[in-house]
């Protein structure tokens, strides 16, 4: 806004004061003095040194610059723009600077009306703040009821923390009560009424008093009613920066470290090195006598478990630099391939799934806890409830049910009309999103696994008997987790084989055939983005998000290589081959360390993906195998070998715990 002729006309003084208000930048971008009074020219032409300045004159010329934008080619307000540089430099401390630019652009950053406003409120003087709220261009009368019910609230809860109960109950009844936007909230203040101890007060209020930091928060609170034009957002100059800062951090398509961990420049945009991507192979793990379908990591990233066509699982040891690698404990106690396995919430117990058969394990001692066979059908899905209460298990007899902590069956949900190929828990533990194919009528039946996995798509059981099934469709079921509820369900096209979720729980990654990958927005029930390039047609094919902020897409293939995508653009980035002949059937992104994902594969190996070590970044083409341990369960001269309670075998040294 434009100061005044006579303010533009004034030498240039800036009063030097407190920068604070109860250790708090107090105004906003506008710095209180001792005093309570803003940084205004006076017309004395002396700044706060005492001394005159521009040659003794202390004054000006007002810079008059044509137009309105801030560059001819730009759309950005010049006088926003001085407004915003106004705030920041009284943030940061440049009083003077700041009353120097008010004199030379003619620009002020805010009203009179509106700093007034700002020292009611700081210094607890309620009749004002609350008569000045009204000139502050609040157009809607229901803002205006809310701004002043948080005023009066303010109010309130100071005189009950100074023991001024008859005062705080006359604002209680005559203020508060009419413009009390919920009877519930009205209820919770007038029972603070009874509290004789202000400790108390605020424990209950959750507020801290008018000695901390409330008024500054409740001045915050206020913003969200006042115009911005009127009274400019708190360090707005800055949360537009971080905005931009956020901006590039989402188009950097490698990127992938904490934001807090990221530098950020005002100089230049911000680009991650490709070299940093995980795109080489580290490690390659070789325990396994037949294909591996599926990896899964533990919850603190140090362990990797793995399931195969041979009938076991191997949990596999990381050490701490990440080079070195064991073969840990291995799973032998089942009697059909192992495509299934979840880690418990702690990490302490292992499930695994063979067949129709779900078996519960201790996870650092290898022994046999108990075995579940209450499916008919083979287990396509095992997942732990996110507050570790138990877990679900899903199969092909369209069955879901939930399990105690120690196995033990907790309720069935019943038939349901979808023969499951998949399940996922949201982490918030709101959603259970299923996938498979509906079949409302059909002819139940069992069998042994066969090459065509659970889903693959063969139109035969595993048995060999065609079932009689009504027209079927590949769906989505997402159910509330607390009602069992269906929320949304939505028809998918093509035989669906996995589905992982988001860490934020708002989206679901679902694998299906021919050759596709769909990111669904779980709230808006629609399909936000589609992942295309990877062979996919007769295998089950597991991905997965990874990355910080799950900010990649990763999966397996048919052609055996792995592919990456950026999960916001969709565009792929790496194409990573070193795997042999098959499938890549699984993909597991590290949870604990971004730089970091596995993969296994039909050629019976699991490869470690790293960024390339820094011997290799000049020389090594992207995908290229570098293996800096070899582990088999059947070789020679790799430590100790010795048999726990004849349920598992240990291989190489153990870790301390």
């Amino acid at each position: 806004m434009r100061l005044s002729d006579s303010e533009q006309t004034t030498p240039v003084q800036a009063l030097v004061g407190p920068s604070s208000h109860n250790g708090l930048s107090s105004t906003n971008g506008h710095t209180l003095n001792g005093n309570g009074f803003g940084f205004f020219t006076n017309g004395n032409g002396v700044s706060a040194s005492g001394s005159n300045r521009k040659n003794g004159k202390g004054s000006l010329a007002r810079v008059n610059l044509p137009g309105q934008l801030l560059y001819e080619d730009s759309n950005v307000d010049r006088e926003e723009f001085v407004r915003l540089l106004l705030q920041s430099l009284r943030d940061v401390g440049y009083t003077e600077s700041a009353a120097t630019l008010e004199a030379e652009s003619g620009y002020s950053m805010e009203e009179p009306e509106v700093q007034r406003f700002r020292e009611y409120i700081l210094e607890g003087i309620w009749t004002k703040a609350e008569d000045a709220l009204s000139r502050l261009g609040i157009v809607d009368e229901d803002n205006l009821w809310d701004a002043k019910f948080l005023i009066n609230k303010q109010k309130y809860l100071e005189l009950l923390e100074a023991r001024k109960t008859a005062a705080a109950l006359h604002v209680l009844r005559a203020e508060l009560a009419p413009s009390s936007p919920e009877p519930s909230q009205l209820h919770a203040l007038s029972s603070l009424i009874m509290c004789t101890d202000p400790e108390d007060i605020r424990q209950r209020a959750d507020w801290d008093g008018a000695s901390g930091q409330s008024r500054q928060q409740l001045l915050l609170q206020l913003h969200r009613f006042i115009p911005p034009s009127v009274m400019i957002p708190q360090r707005r100059f800055l949360t537009l920066l971080h905005q931009a800062h956020e901006d590039q951090l989402r188009r950097c398509t490698y990127h992938n470290t904490p934001i807090d961990a990221t530098p950020f420049s005002l100089l230049s945009d911000h680009e991650c090195n490709k070299d940093e991507f995980p795109g080489v192979t580290t490690t390659v793990l070789l325990g396994h006598a037949d294909e591996v379908w599926n990896v899964e990591w533990s919850h603190d990233g140090m362990y990797l478990a793995s399931g195969s066509r041979d009938k076991t699982a191997i949990i596999w040891y990381i050490g701490p630099d990440s080079r070195k690698w064991e073969a840990f404990l291995v799973l032998r106690e089942h009697d059909f391939p192992v495509h299934s396995i979840a880690w418990s919430l702690d990490d302490a117990m292992l499930l695994t799934g063979a067949e129709h058969h779900i078996k519960l394990w201790d996870a650092k001692t290898g022994s046999f806890i108990r075995s579940m066979n209450e499916h008919t059908e083979t287990v396509t899905a095992l997942s732990w409830l996110p507050d570790g209460s138990g877990f679900l298990s899903a199969a092909l007899d369209r069955k879901i049910i939930q399990w105690d902590t120690e196995g033990n069956k907790k309720l069935s949900w019943g038939t349901t009309d979808l023969r499951v190929t998949d399940l996922a828990v949201t982490p918030d533990l709101s959603r259970v999103v299923t996938i498979g194919m509906h079949a409302p009528s059909l002819s139940e039946s069992g069998g042994a696994a066969a090459r065509a996995r659970p889903g693959s798509g063969d139109n035969t059981n595993s048995g060999g008997n065609p079932p009689t099934i009504m027209p079927t469709q590949n769906r989505c079921v997402v159910y509330h987790l607390m009602t069992r509820q269906v929320e949304s369900s939505f028809e998918l096209e093509g035989e669906v084989t996995s589905v992982k979720v988001s860490r934020d729980s708002q989206y679901a990654l679902i694998n299906h055939s021919p050759d596709e990958i769909q990111l669904w927005d779980l709230k808006r029930v629609r399909l936000a983005r589609k992942f295309t390039g990877q062979r996919q047609g007769r295998h089950i094919i597991r991905s997965c998000l990874g990355g910080v902020d799950d900010s990649f897409v990763a999966s397996g293939s048919e052609d055996g290589n792995v592919y990456v995508w950026h999960r916001d653009t969709g565009a792929l980035l790496e194409t990573l081959s070193g795997h042999g002949e098959g499938s890549v059937n699984s993909v597991a992104w590290n949870p604990r360390n971004q730089q970091m994902f596995a993969s296994c594969s039909d050629d019976r190996s699991i490869r470690i993906w790293e960024a390339p070590p820094s011997e290799l970044v000049t020389d090594a083409p992207r995908g290229h195998i570098r293996t800096y341990t070899d582990f088999s369960a059947s070789s020679k001269g790799k430590g100790k070998t010795r048999q726990t309670d004849g349920d598992a075998e240990e291989i190489g040294p153990s870790p301390r715990f």
